[in-house]
């Protein structure tokens, strides 16, 4: 369990670092205010416009970096310091969200079947742990079955570290829709610009650590679990 901790730690150390980093680049870019004077909401607005959506609302939600799109019930949720803001980290994250809605309305094979492996997502997230941690423990004690849980456990651990790479494309394309249509419809100036490239760069950056992180860990319970065989 030496091994694990070490992992967990490391990944925790990159994980803070990538967050806190994030959130630095979020204050500094929303110092980047923008010429057309236009907020986060309105941003989103043209964006959904601009891609012929009319069924997708945008509506504010409290908290920092709490944005995103709800494919359940067609809202664009953008966070209080986006919402209403008008710089280039709140264009840059309004944008991004409405990528999301334009991936949805365009039926985007990655988000459709990141979709369909939600509900084992959830099952497998909130089990996942414990039954690992039931399986080491029968192990331990000499049962014969504890094996098998620890393997269903580890399967289970597996689904949600699928799901975590699965959003890596689903996030990249939504920065770059973002990104494009920003451009393409001078919204934005090139100071402009490139602090909402480097703020959605970051963001995607804190998805990248979560599946490197779940993949080492899976990668280590597989390595205990042949060790045990």
């Amino acid at each position: 369990m030496i091994g694990y901790y070490i992992i967990a730690g490391a990944i925790f150390l990159v994980s803070m670092y990538v967050s806190n980093t994030l959130k630095s680049k979020f204050k500094k870019y929303s110092q980047v205010h923008l010429q057309n004077g236009l907020s986060g909401k309105e941003i989103a607005e043209r964006m959904l416009s601009d891609n012929g959506i009319t069924d997708v609302k945008v509506i504010s939600v409290k908290g920092m970096l709490t944005d995103h799109y709800n494919p359940a019930n067609k809202t664009v949720n953008l966070s209080e310091g986006v919402y209403s803001q008008r710089n280039a980290a709140a264009a840059a994250v309004a944008a991004h969200e409405c990528g999301h809605a334009v991936q949805h309305a365009t039926a985007y094979s990655w988000l459709q079947l990141r979709s369909k492996i939600v509900p084992a997502v959830g099952v497998s997230s909130k089990m996942s742990n414990f039954v690992i941690m039931a399986g080491l423990v029968l192990s331990f004690t000499g049962s014969a079955i504890g094996n098998g849980i620890f393997l269903i456990g580890i399967i289970l651990f597996a689904v949600t570290t699928l799901f975590t790479f699965i959003t890596l494309p689903v996030e990249f394309d939504a920065s770059k829709r973002a990104l494009v249509w920003l451009e393409a419809n001078n919204m934005v100036t090139q100071q402009e610009y490139a602090g909402a490239e480097d703020a959605l760069k970051w963001a995607a950056r804190t998805y990248v650590v979560a599946a490197l992180g779940s993949l080492a860990t899976l990668l280590y319970f597989i390595s205990m679990f042949m060790g045990r065989r």
